[in-house]
């Protein structure tokens, strides 16, 4: 008889992660619910820009994604079995206001009210972040993100989701990536609304950083204790040689990927050499009297998504973009379209990404170090990797090699200091990936879209090891 002390992922771990530490994987609404039209949801940017040919991978859609919204109950037992203490989704803000403002569909709001209550019944805590990227197509028709009343209404949207899910939901998260839905969306046009206006994007990403912080406001308002993040996704930034050329291209890729969104929400500004840079496309008008005191209200958590390095050249030659869209697109850098993405000589998930956990250590020592004093969480961390079926198993050895090796790094800045709080791996289960359609994978469970079956991977396996054990065996396993 198998007894606890002898079942896997119970044995003592090498290098234990903190009490309380959060396990977690997460999830987005337009990724994996599905049901577009279904109980009054509206339009959302996503739902337009996957009908337009040639933006996504083979035409594909999420209509029906991976029905989540059909199959949640099944899924969050499914979490359970692996031992999640949490599980990090956004709500579809087009399923909650179907023209973005105005008239609430309660449909929608009892779906997130169902979807909570099941993960409380398993023991698992909704960490809910409020936008990650289905912007409502009514507020896009009406200007999108480069206008400024967008912002508003999303600090009222907050407050509608907060006041229907208070009473569940503890820890919220406002805008998932403001860069990717700045910069892919309105200025290389790779992510819907699929614009390329550069200078249209810069105000795209002042207005996501004030809708941050209207938001944070709302919650407040509403409940002084709920426990609020902010999430940006940050990389390592490495010149490619000491030629001073690549030591300025890395000093604007860094400035625009990471400290103009750190520095905004962190210490109230945004970097002088990053307006510089970006004066270049536009008029910097659009900061307005209490902007950066707004942005920067106080909040709870960082959430840092970590994937790769950028390694940069001030040499032509190279991709314009690390993360281009497979059906090509313009440069996601206004004012540093120059600069090019070389290949640093590491690994490469199957997104082309380099694998580099080195890279999260060093994120993660940087933000502890230059903004000190807030408490942090990996809200996404993962890779891509072409699953191999083989009788009913899927051994991903890549994908548990690279979870592993980041896990790691996390512990070693908790060991030097850093107040890392929790990881969610990206993702729980392969989804609909943007404008890669369904032809990429990341999740720890892989789905057959066509028969909808999840199937735990070896990566999901040796996941829950983890979690059940409380960290991780060394050496690397």
């Amino acid at each position: 008889m198998t007894t606890q002390e002898t079942q896997p992922g119970t044995e003592a771990p090498t290098l234990a992660f903190p009490p309380g530490f959060v396990w977690g994987a997460a999830t987005s609404a337009y990724q994996i619910e599905g049901a577009t039209t279904t109980d009054g949801r509206g339009t959302s940017i996503w739902d337009t820009f996957v009908r337009r040919p040639g933006r996504v991978l083979n035409g594909e859609n999420a209509d029906v994604a991976i029905d989540h919204y059909h199959r949640y109950r099944d899924d969050v037992a499914m979490m359970a079995e692996l031992g999640l203490t949490a599980y990090r989704f956004s709500v579809s803000w087009p399923r909650i206001m179907p023209d973005g403002a105005g008239e609430v569909n309660q449909a929608g709001l009892d779906f997130y009210r169902r979807l909570a209550d099941e993960l409380l019944a398993h023991g698992i805590d909704p960490y809910l972040t409020l936008y990650h990227w289905d912007l409502p197509q009514a507020l896009e028709d009406a200007g999108g993100w480069p206008a400024r009343d967008t912002a508003k209404r999303f600090a009222d949207f907050a407050a509608c989701v907060h006041q229907a899910l208070g009473d569940r939901v503890r820890n919220w998260s406002t805008v998932n990536e403001p860069w990717c839905a700045a910069f892919l969306g309105y200025a290389s046009g790779e992510h819907a609304p699929g614009r390329r206006d550069p200078a249209a994007s810069i105000r795209a990403a002042h207005h996501l950083n004030l809708a941050h912080g209207l938001a944070v406001q709302a919650l407040r308002a509403q409940d002084a204790g709920a426990r609020i993040g902010g999430s940006v996704n940050l990389y390592a930034v490495t010149p490619a040689t000491d030629d001073p050329a690549d030591v300025e291209a890395a000093r604007r890729i860094d400035g625009l990927q990471n400290r103009f969104f750190l520095d905004a929400l962190l210490k109230g500004s945004y970097p002088e050499d990053v307006l510089a840079d970006l004066s270049a496309v536009t008029e910097i008008d659009f900061i307005r009297d209490g902007d950066m005191e707004t942005i920067s209200t106080p909040f709870d958590t960082l959430m840092v998504n970590y994937y790769s390095r950028f390694t940069v050249s001030g040499a032509p030659g190279g991709s314009s973009s690390a993360a281009a869209a497979p059906t090509g697109a313009g440069s996601p850098w206004p004012g540093s379209e120059h600069v090019s993405f070389v290949n640093g000589g590491r690994p490469v998930t199957s997104m082309g990404w380099e694998i580099d956990d080195l890279g999260l250590y060093e994120v993660l020592q940087r933000v502890a170090t230059d903004y000190p004093g807030i408490p942090l969480i990996i809200s996404e961390n993962g890779a891509a990797f072409d699953d191999v079926v083989d009788g009913g198993e899927i051994d991903d050895q890549e994908r548990l090699a690279y979870i592993d090796a980041h896990l790691r790094a996390c512990h070693a800045a908790i060991e030097a200091g850093v107040p890392l709080r929790g990881y969610f791996a990206w993702s729980l289960m392969d989804n609909f990936e943007w404008a890669w359609g369904y032809g990429k994978r990341f999740g720890l469970v892989y789905v057959d879209y066509a028969t909808q079956r999840r199937t735990p991977k070896a990566s999901a396996h040796w996941y829950a090891g983890t979690i059940r054990r409380g960290g991780l065996r060394g050496p690397a396993e």
